[in-house]
Protein backbone atom coordinates (compact mmCIF):
# COMPACT_ATOMS: atom_id res chain seq x y z
CA UNK A 1 0.00 0.00 0.00
CA UNK A 2 2.80 2.39 0.95
CA UNK A 3 4.69 1.49 -2.24
CA UNK A 4 1.57 2.09 -4.34
CA UNK A 5 1.14 5.48 -2.72
CA UNK A 6 4.70 6.43 -3.50
CA UNK A 7 4.22 5.37 -7.13
CA UNK A 8 1.24 7.72 -7.29
CA UNK A 9 3.36 10.51 -5.85
CA UNK A 10 6.10 9.81 -8.38
CA UNK A 11 3.62 9.88 -11.28
CA UNK A 12 2.12 13.16 -10.04
CA UNK A 13 5.55 14.67 -9.61
CA UNK A 14 6.66 13.44 -13.06
CA UNK A 15 3.54 14.89 -14.63
CA UNK A 16 4.22 18.20 -12.90
CA UNK A 17 7.76 18.24 -14.18
CA UNK A 18 6.39 17.50 -17.65
CA UNK A 19 4.13 20.52 -17.43
CA UNK A 20 7.07 22.69 -16.40
CA UNK A 21 9.22 21.44 -19.28
CA UNK A 22 6.37 21.94 -21.72
CA UNK A 23 5.94 25.47 -20.50
CA UNK A 24 9.63 26.23 -20.93
CA UNK A 25 9.75 24.79 -24.44
CA UNK A 26 6.56 26.52 -25.54
CA UNK A 27 4.68 23.28 -26.09
CA UNK A 28 0.91 23.38 -25.91
CA UNK A 29 0.59 27.19 -26.00
CA UNK A 30 2.50 27.88 -22.79
CA UNK A 31 4.89 30.34 -24.41
CA UNK A 32 8.18 30.51 -26.26
CA UNK A 33 11.56 28.97 -25.44
CA UNK A 34 12.60 32.16 -23.70
CA UNK A 35 10.12 31.61 -20.80
CA UNK A 36 11.90 31.69 -17.43
CA UNK A 37 11.72 28.84 -14.87
CA UNK A 38 11.06 31.44 -12.19
CA UNK A 39 7.96 30.50 -10.18
CA UNK A 40 8.34 26.78 -10.75
CA UNK A 41 9.83 24.51 -8.09
CA UNK A 42 12.43 21.87 -8.74
CA UNK A 43 11.34 18.31 -9.46
CA UNK A 44 12.41 17.42 -5.89
CA UNK A 45 10.20 20.19 -4.48
CA UNK A 46 7.25 19.00 -6.53
CA UNK A 47 7.83 15.41 -5.39
CA UNK A 48 8.03 16.40 -1.72
CA UNK A 49 4.92 18.57 -1.96
CA UNK A 50 2.95 15.78 -3.62
CA UNK A 51 4.27 13.27 -1.11
CA UNK A 52 3.25 15.35 1.91
CA UNK A 53 -0.22 16.05 0.48
CA UNK A 54 -0.85 12.35 -0.04
CA UNK A 55 0.32 11.47 3.48
CA UNK A 56 -1.05 14.52 5.31
CA UNK A 57 -3.40 12.40 7.43
CA UNK A 58 -0.54 10.16 8.53
CA UNK A 59 1.31 13.10 10.07
CA UNK A 60 -1.23 13.48 12.86
CA UNK A 61 -1.95 9.78 13.33
CA UNK A 62 0.06 8.31 16.25
CA UNK A 63 1.72 4.95 15.74
CA UNK A 64 -0.32 3.43 18.57
CA UNK A 65 -2.23 4.05 21.80
CA UNK A 66 0.40 2.77 24.23
CA UNK A 67 1.53 5.72 26.37
CA UNK A 68 4.45 3.80 27.88
CA UNK A 69 7.67 5.90 27.74
CA UNK A 70 10.23 4.59 25.25
CA UNK A 71 13.90 5.56 25.50
CA UNK A 72 15.42 6.63 22.20
CA UNK A 73 19.02 7.71 21.61
CA UNK A 74 20.39 9.65 18.64
CA UNK A 75 24.00 8.69 18.08
CA UNK A 76 26.69 10.99 16.63
CA UNK A 77 26.87 10.79 12.84
CA UNK A 78 23.39 9.37 12.28
CA UNK A 79 21.46 10.72 9.30
CA UNK A 80 17.80 11.72 9.34
CA UNK A 81 17.04 8.63 7.25
CA UNK A 82 18.75 6.30 9.71
CA UNK A 83 16.95 7.92 12.63
CA UNK A 84 13.62 7.58 10.82
CA UNK A 85 14.24 3.88 10.17
CA UNK A 86 15.04 3.24 13.85
CA UNK A 87 11.97 5.15 14.98
CA UNK A 88 9.84 2.94 12.74
CA UNK A 89 11.57 -0.21 14.01
CA UNK A 90 10.82 0.90 17.60
CA UNK A 91 7.13 1.29 16.76
CA UNK A 92 7.18 5.03 17.40
CA UNK A 93 6.22 6.01 13.83
CA UNK A 94 4.38 4.13 11.11
CA UNK A 95 6.35 5.20 8.04
CA UNK A 96 10.03 6.17 8.05
CA UNK A 97 9.78 7.86 4.63
CA UNK A 98 6.89 10.08 5.73
CA UNK A 99 8.86 11.11 8.80
CA UNK A 100 12.02 11.84 6.77
CA UNK A 101 10.11 13.89 4.21
CA UNK A 102 8.36 15.84 6.95
CA UNK A 103 11.72 16.74 8.45
CA UNK A 104 12.91 17.85 5.02
CA UNK A 105 9.86 20.00 4.31
CA UNK A 106 10.03 21.68 7.73
CA UNK A 107 13.80 22.15 7.56
CA UNK A 108 14.33 19.99 10.63
CA UNK A 109 16.42 17.25 9.07
CA UNK A 110 19.71 19.02 9.83
CA UNK A 111 18.83 20.08 13.37
CA UNK A 112 18.28 16.70 15.04
CA UNK A 113 20.44 16.68 18.14
CA UNK A 114 22.53 13.88 19.55
CA UNK A 115 21.17 12.79 22.93
CA UNK A 116 18.74 10.67 24.88
CA UNK A 117 15.00 11.15 24.51
CA UNK A 118 11.80 9.80 26.02
CA UNK A 119 9.15 9.25 23.34
CA UNK A 120 5.77 7.53 23.18
CA UNK A 121 3.66 5.75 20.58
CA UNK A 122 0.90 8.28 21.21
CA UNK A 123 3.03 11.13 19.83
CA UNK A 124 2.40 12.33 16.27
CA UNK A 125 5.08 12.80 13.62
CA UNK A 126 5.31 16.59 14.23
CA UNK A 127 5.52 16.05 18.01
CA UNK A 128 8.35 13.53 17.67
CA UNK A 129 10.16 15.74 15.17
CA UNK A 130 10.01 18.68 17.57
CA UNK A 131 11.02 16.54 20.53
CA UNK A 132 14.19 15.49 18.72
CA UNK A 133 15.34 19.09 18.25
CA UNK A 134 16.85 19.29 21.73
CA UNK A 135 18.28 16.88 24.25
CA UNK A 136 15.72 15.11 26.37
CA UNK A 137 14.54 16.73 29.55
CA UNK A 138 14.95 14.48 32.59
CA UNK A 139 11.86 12.65 33.76
CA UNK A 140 10.98 11.15 37.11
CA UNK A 141 8.75 8.21 37.92
CA UNK A 142 5.97 8.73 40.45
CA UNK A 143 3.92 5.88 41.91
CA UNK A 144 0.66 6.51 43.73
CA UNK A 145 -0.80 3.43 45.37
CA UNK A 146 -4.47 2.69 45.89
CA UNK A 147 -6.39 3.66 49.01
CA UNK A 148 -4.55 6.86 49.97
CA UNK A 149 -6.42 9.94 51.07
CA UNK A 150 -5.55 13.32 49.55
CA UNK A 151 -3.05 14.32 52.24
CA UNK A 152 -1.21 11.02 51.86
CA UNK A 153 -1.03 11.42 48.09
CA UNK A 154 0.35 14.94 48.57
CA UNK A 155 3.03 13.63 50.94
CA UNK A 156 3.95 10.84 48.52
CA UNK A 157 4.18 13.25 45.59
CA UNK A 158 6.33 15.58 47.68
CA UNK A 159 8.81 12.81 48.46
CA UNK A 160 9.01 11.67 44.85
CA UNK A 161 9.02 15.05 43.08
CA UNK A 162 9.88 17.76 45.58
CA UNK A 163 6.54 19.51 45.02
CA UNK A 164 5.51 20.86 48.44
CA UNK A 165 2.65 18.84 49.93
CA UNK A 166 0.79 22.01 50.91
CA UNK A 167 0.99 23.26 47.33
CA UNK A 168 -0.40 19.98 46.03
CA UNK A 169 -3.24 19.92 48.59
CA UNK A 170 -4.18 23.51 47.74
CA UNK A 171 -4.38 22.72 44.02
CA UNK A 172 -6.40 19.53 44.62
CA UNK A 173 -8.69 21.18 47.17
CA UNK A 174 -9.73 24.44 45.54
CA UNK A 175 -7.04 25.65 43.14
CA UNK A 176 -8.13 23.30 40.36
CA UNK A 177 -11.40 25.18 40.02
CA UNK A 178 -9.50 28.20 38.67
CA UNK A 179 -7.88 26.18 35.88
CA UNK A 180 -8.95 24.37 32.73
CA UNK A 181 -9.27 21.17 34.78
CA UNK A 182 -12.91 22.07 35.38
CA UNK A 183 -13.60 21.14 31.74
CA UNK A 184 -13.50 17.42 32.58
CA UNK A 185 -17.10 16.28 32.21
CA UNK A 186 -16.82 13.66 34.96
CA UNK A 187 -16.14 16.42 37.49
CA UNK A 188 -19.49 18.07 36.79
CA UNK A 189 -21.20 15.94 39.46
CA UNK A 190 -18.96 17.25 42.25
CA UNK A 191 -20.57 19.48 44.87
CA UNK A 192 -19.51 23.16 44.66
CA UNK A 193 -17.04 22.91 47.53
CA UNK A 194 -15.70 19.41 46.82
CA UNK A 195 -12.00 18.65 46.47
CA UNK A 196 -10.54 16.13 44.03
CA UNK A 197 -10.46 13.50 46.78
CA UNK A 198 -11.06 10.14 45.08
CA UNK A 199 -10.37 11.31 41.52
CA UNK A 200 -6.56 11.22 41.58
CA UNK A 201 -6.31 7.79 39.98
CA UNK A 202 -3.56 5.62 41.47
CA UNK A 203 -0.94 4.51 38.95
CA UNK A 204 2.73 4.86 38.05
CA UNK A 205 3.34 8.07 36.11
CA UNK A 206 6.29 9.81 34.50
CA UNK A 207 6.68 13.57 34.77
CA UNK A 208 9.32 16.09 33.83
CA UNK A 209 11.61 16.92 36.73
CA UNK A 210 10.22 20.46 36.89
CA UNK A 211 6.57 19.35 36.95
CA UNK A 212 4.19 21.44 39.05
CA UNK A 213 1.27 20.39 41.23
CA UNK A 214 -1.00 21.35 38.34
CA UNK A 215 0.95 19.13 35.92
CA UNK A 216 0.70 16.10 38.20
CA UNK A 217 -2.99 16.55 38.93
CA UNK A 218 -3.81 17.24 35.28
CA UNK A 219 -2.14 13.98 34.25
CA UNK A 220 -3.95 12.00 36.95
CA UNK A 221 -7.32 13.40 35.92
CA UNK A 222 -6.57 12.69 32.26
CA UNK A 223 -5.76 9.08 33.17
CA UNK A 224 -9.03 8.89 35.10
CA UNK A 225 -10.94 10.11 32.03
CA UNK A 226 -9.26 7.49 29.86
CA UNK A 227 -9.71 4.49 32.16
CA UNK A 228 -13.00 5.11 33.94
CA UNK A 229 -15.02 4.45 30.82
CA UNK A 230 -18.41 5.74 29.82
CA UNK A 231 -19.68 2.15 30.11
CA UNK A 232 -18.62 2.05 33.76
CA UNK A 233 -20.21 5.42 34.44
CA UNK A 234 -23.42 4.37 32.69
CA UNK A 235 -23.56 1.12 34.67
CA UNK A 236 -23.31 3.09 37.92
CA UNK A 237 -25.90 5.57 36.67
CA UNK A 238 -28.29 2.70 36.03
CA UNK A 239 -27.98 1.93 39.74
CA UNK A 240 -28.81 5.51 40.60
CA UNK A 241 -25.27 6.79 41.24
CA UNK A 242 -23.61 9.88 39.84
CA UNK A 243 -19.90 9.67 39.01
CA UNK A 244 -19.16 11.37 42.32
CA UNK A 245 -21.26 8.83 44.20
CA UNK A 246 -19.68 5.96 42.27
CA UNK A 247 -16.20 7.08 43.34
CA UNK A 248 -17.50 7.68 46.86
CA UNK A 249 -18.68 4.07 47.18
CA UNK A 250 -15.59 2.74 45.37
CA UNK A 251 -13.37 4.49 47.90
CA UNK A 252 -15.07 2.53 50.70
CA UNK A 253 -14.69 -0.73 48.80
CA UNK A 254 -11.01 0.10 48.29
CA UNK A 255 -10.39 0.47 52.01
CA UNK A 256 -12.43 -2.63 52.92
CA UNK A 257 -11.31 -5.15 50.30
CA UNK A 258 -7.97 -6.90 50.28
CA UNK A 259 -8.55 -9.71 47.78
CA UNK A 260 -9.35 -8.59 44.23
CA UNK A 261 -12.04 -11.22 43.70
CA UNK A 262 -13.96 -9.94 46.73
CA UNK A 263 -14.26 -6.33 45.60
CA UNK A 264 -17.43 -6.89 43.51
CA UNK A 265 -18.96 -8.96 46.34
CA UNK A 266 -18.30 -6.25 48.93
CA UNK A 267 -19.68 -3.63 46.52
CA UNK A 268 -22.82 -5.79 46.23
CA UNK A 269 -23.17 -5.90 50.01
CA UNK A 270 -23.11 -2.11 50.23
CA UNK A 271 -25.66 -1.81 47.44
CA UNK A 272 -27.94 -4.15 49.41
CA UNK A 273 -27.58 -1.99 52.50
CA UNK A 274 -28.28 1.19 50.53
CA UNK A 275 -31.28 -0.34 48.78
CA UNK A 276 -32.81 -1.47 52.08
CA UNK A 277 -32.13 1.80 53.87
CA UNK A 278 -29.53 0.31 56.21
CA UNK A 279 -26.53 2.08 57.65
CA UNK A 280 -23.44 1.26 55.61
CA UNK A 281 -21.52 0.53 58.83
CA UNK A 282 -18.15 0.95 57.13
CA UNK A 283 -15.21 1.25 59.52
CA UNK A 284 -13.00 3.19 57.04
CA UNK A 285 -15.48 6.07 56.97
CA UNK A 286 -15.08 6.42 60.74
CA UNK A 287 -11.31 6.35 60.36
CA UNK A 288 -11.43 9.03 57.66
CA UNK A 289 -13.53 11.33 59.79
CA UNK A 290 -11.22 10.95 62.80
CA UNK A 291 -8.34 12.22 60.69
CA UNK A 292 -4.68 12.33 61.63
CA UNK A 293 -3.54 10.57 64.80
CA UNK A 294 -0.76 12.71 66.26
CA UNK A 295 0.33 10.04 68.73
CA UNK A 296 0.99 7.39 66.06
CA UNK A 297 1.63 9.57 63.02
CA UNK A 298 -1.11 7.76 61.08
CA UNK A 299 -4.13 8.86 59.09
CA UNK A 300 -6.01 5.57 59.43
CA UNK A 301 -6.14 5.00 63.16
CA UNK A 302 -7.21 1.71 64.70
CA UNK A 303 -10.71 1.83 66.16
CA UNK A 304 -10.09 0.76 69.74
CA UNK A 305 -13.14 1.61 71.82
CA UNK A 306 -11.14 2.19 75.00
CA UNK A 307 -8.81 4.65 73.27
CA UNK A 308 -11.75 6.50 71.76
CA UNK A 309 -13.74 6.40 75.00
CA UNK A 310 -16.81 4.87 73.36
CA UNK A 311 -18.90 1.73 73.61
CA UNK A 312 -19.94 1.68 69.94
CA UNK A 313 -18.75 3.30 66.73
CA UNK A 314 -22.09 5.06 66.35
CA UNK A 315 -21.01 7.35 69.20
CA UNK A 316 -18.27 8.93 67.08
CA UNK A 317 -19.99 12.07 65.84
CA UNK A 318 -18.77 13.30 62.49
CA UNK A 319 -20.55 13.46 59.09
CA UNK A 320 -18.45 10.65 57.61
CA UNK A 321 -19.53 8.13 60.24
CA UNK A 322 -21.71 5.62 58.35
CA UNK A 323 -22.60 3.93 61.64
CA UNK A 324 -24.36 7.13 62.66
CA UNK A 325 -25.61 8.67 59.39
CA UNK A 326 -27.53 6.90 56.64
CA UNK A 327 -26.41 6.73 53.04
CA UNK A 328 -23.05 7.52 51.54
CA UNK A 329 -20.66 9.81 53.40
CA UNK A 330 -20.32 13.42 52.18
CA UNK A 331 -17.53 12.46 49.76
CA UNK A 332 -14.89 9.87 48.84
CA UNK A 333 -12.53 8.83 51.61
CA UNK A 334 -9.54 7.89 49.42
CA UNK A 335 -8.47 7.40 45.82
CA UNK A 336 -9.77 3.98 44.76
CA UNK A 337 -7.98 1.88 42.19
CA UNK A 338 -9.60 0.96 38.90
CA UNK A 339 -10.55 -2.50 40.22
CA UNK A 340 -12.67 -1.01 43.01
CA UNK A 341 -14.33 1.41 40.60
CA UNK A 342 -15.14 -1.48 38.28
CA UNK A 343 -16.52 -3.42 41.25
CA UNK A 344 -18.98 -0.63 41.99
CA UNK A 345 -19.94 -0.39 38.31
CA UNK A 346 -20.37 -4.17 38.00
CA UNK A 347 -21.01 -5.65 41.46
CA UNK A 348 -21.78 -9.28 42.24
CA UNK A 349 -25.48 -9.74 42.90
CA UNK A 350 -26.04 -11.61 46.18
CA UNK A 351 -28.19 -11.75 49.28
CA UNK A 352 -25.29 -10.85 51.55
CA UNK A 353 -25.74 -8.02 54.02
CA UNK A 354 -22.82 -8.79 56.33
CA UNK A 355 -19.11 -9.51 56.06
CA UNK A 356 -16.13 -9.63 58.40
CA UNK A 357 -12.46 -10.57 58.14
CA UNK A 358 -11.91 -14.32 58.06
CA UNK A 359 -9.86 -14.84 61.21
CA UNK A 360 -9.47 -18.55 60.50
CA UNK A 361 -7.49 -17.96 57.32
CA UNK A 362 -6.11 -14.51 58.15
CA UNK A 363 -5.28 -13.95 54.48
CA UNK A 364 -7.38 -10.88 53.77
CA UNK A 365 -10.50 -12.80 52.80
CA UNK A 366 -13.87 -12.24 54.41
CA UNK A 367 -16.72 -14.30 55.82
CA UNK A 368 -20.02 -13.26 54.22
CA UNK A 369 -23.47 -13.73 55.68
CA UNK A 370 -27.07 -13.20 54.63
CA UNK A 371 -28.68 -12.98 58.08
CA UNK A 372 -27.67 -11.46 61.37
CA UNK A 373 -27.65 -14.96 62.93
CA UNK A 374 -25.14 -16.17 60.34
CA UNK A 375 -23.02 -13.10 60.95
CA UNK A 376 -23.05 -13.68 64.71
CA UNK A 377 -22.02 -17.28 64.12
CA UNK A 378 -19.07 -16.10 62.03
CA UNK A 379 -18.17 -13.63 64.74
CA UNK A 380 -18.30 -16.37 67.38
CA UNK A 381 -15.92 -18.43 65.26
CA UNK A 382 -13.41 -15.66 65.74
CA UNK A 383 -13.89 -15.64 69.51
CA UNK A 384 -16.45 -12.88 69.86
CA UNK A 385 -19.82 -13.04 71.61
CA UNK A 386 -21.45 -10.42 69.43
CA UNK A 387 -20.32 -7.79 66.93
Amino acid sequence: MKQAGRIVVFVVALASVGVIVSAVLGIGGWGGPGLSLCGFGSAEDVYIDSFMQLYSDALNEPAGDDDTPVSFVIEPGETAGQIAERLAAAGLIVDAEVFRRYLQVEGLDTSLEVGSYVLRQTMTVPEIAQALQSGSRPEIEVTIREGLRLEEIAASVAVQTGIPAAEFVQMATSGWRNTDLVSHLFLSSLPPDASLEGFLLPDTYRFLEDATAYDVIARMLLTFSERVTSEMQLAAANRGLTVYEMINLASIVEREAVIASERPIIAGVYYNRLDYGWFLNADPTVQYGLGYNESTGEWWRRLYFNELGISSLAEVDHPYNTYRYLGLPPGPICSPGLASIEAVAFPVESDYFYFMADCTLNDGTHLFAVTEEEHFANYATCGGSSP
